[in-house]
């Protein structure tokens, strides 16, 4: 079927570069000679026919903004197999040919499941966890780890003027990508991320931070920081058990959600831009139900159930580095 007709939507959780990554669909893609349109509010607006025509100006002066112009929402309704055929049907009633879909593992099910009606479908990874399997980057990574750094540096600061441990929660309800790079990148003593300490009892969360913080006394540190995975959590309650094992004063401090918004950096801007050209380019080739990705380095494409599929994990090398390079090691 030729391809006249694209739509562009934002799902699952907003990431700093998804508005760049529709600036670049749709300016691509009108100077491929397709008709470009918006859908608003993911599969939510999907599934209620909020389509809306987009132009090169629509989309201009939004290469610097945060969030997505089209919104985000998620939908129990499109998940179920009457919610798919609604969509599919409203979307062929629209005219669109094709869909690209910006976001996370959920969004590339859906797209797959719109695939299976006749639906031609991209997909964009855009989230700032950076949990995407089949992808060594997504959308909104880079900007999250920045932001968080920033914020680390400022606790960092207060911490070292009153000799406090600082627990800083981050964000990854399920991966401890953020964690373990804002670690690396702030010099923290410790790292906790869901893949390893998820279910570990809080006592001996509390034992292995205190007794780090007591061999830290000994080569004469006066301030201790910890970063913690939003998926172990608990970080106010451990403060308190740290604080009254030790003595030292403990806070926790929760991020939340500052890591998602702000402007992209230009790591995040420069991919979506790649990312959003690549989407493109696999539709006029008549390619359907694949993922842009970065894979050994370079923007590549898989089959989206081959790339849900895959596995990912935390590098071990970087895990370990964390705690290595926190400690005051006098020979090697």
């Amino acid at each position: 079927m030729e391809i006249k007709t694209i739509g562009v939507l934002t799902s699952g959780g907003d990431a700093p570069g998804m508005n760049a990554a529709i600036r670049a669909i749709v300016r691509y893609g009108l100077s491929c000679g397709f008709r470009m349109v918006g859908v608003e509010r993911g599969y939510h607006g999907l599934l209620r026919g909020e389509f809306k025509e987009l132009t090169a100006a629509s989309v201009s002066d939004l290469i610097q903004r945060g969030g997505t112009i089209l919104q985000t929402a998620r939908s129990k309704a499109f998940a179920t197999p009457e919610g798919i055929e609604q969509a599919s049907k409203l979307a062929k009633e629209y005219g669109l040919d094709a869909l690209i879909v910006i976001g996370g593992d959920g969004s590339f099910r859906g797209a797959h499941k719109l695939s299976e009606t006749g639906i031609n479908t991209i997909g964009i990874p855009g989230t700032i966890d950076n949990d995407i399997s089949c992808t060594e980057y997504t959308i909104g990574y880079d900007t999250a780890l920045n932001t968080a750094m920033e914020a680390v540096d400022k606790i960092r600061d207060t911490a070292t003027s009153h000799q406090r441990c600082s627990l800083i929660e981050v964000m990854g309800r399920n991966a401890g990508y953020i964690a373990v790079d804002v670690a690396l990148a702030t010099g923290a003593e410790m790292v906790l991320i869901p893949e390893r300490d998820k279910h570990c009892p809080k006592v001996e969360l509390v034992n292995r931070i205190v007794e780090d913080i007591r061999q830290s006394q000994k080569v004469g540190k006066k301030h201790h920081i910890v970063i913690i995975a939003e998926g172990v959590g608990g970080s106010q309650e451990l403060a308190q058990m740290i604080e009254e094992c030790t003595e030292v004063e403990t806070r926790a401090t929760v991020l939340g959600h500052i890591q998602r918004g702000g402007s992209p950096t230009i790591r995040d801007r420069v991919y979506a831009a790649k990312m959003g050209k690549m989407a493109v380019d696999l539709l006029k080739e008549g390619k359907t139900n694949r993922v842009v990705v970065v894979q050994n380095g370079k923007l590549t494409d898989v089959d989206i159930t081959e790339g849900l599929e895959m596995k990912k994990n935390v590098s071990e090398f970087d895990y370990e580095l964390v705690g290595s390079l926190s400690r005051n090691i006098q020979n090697c």
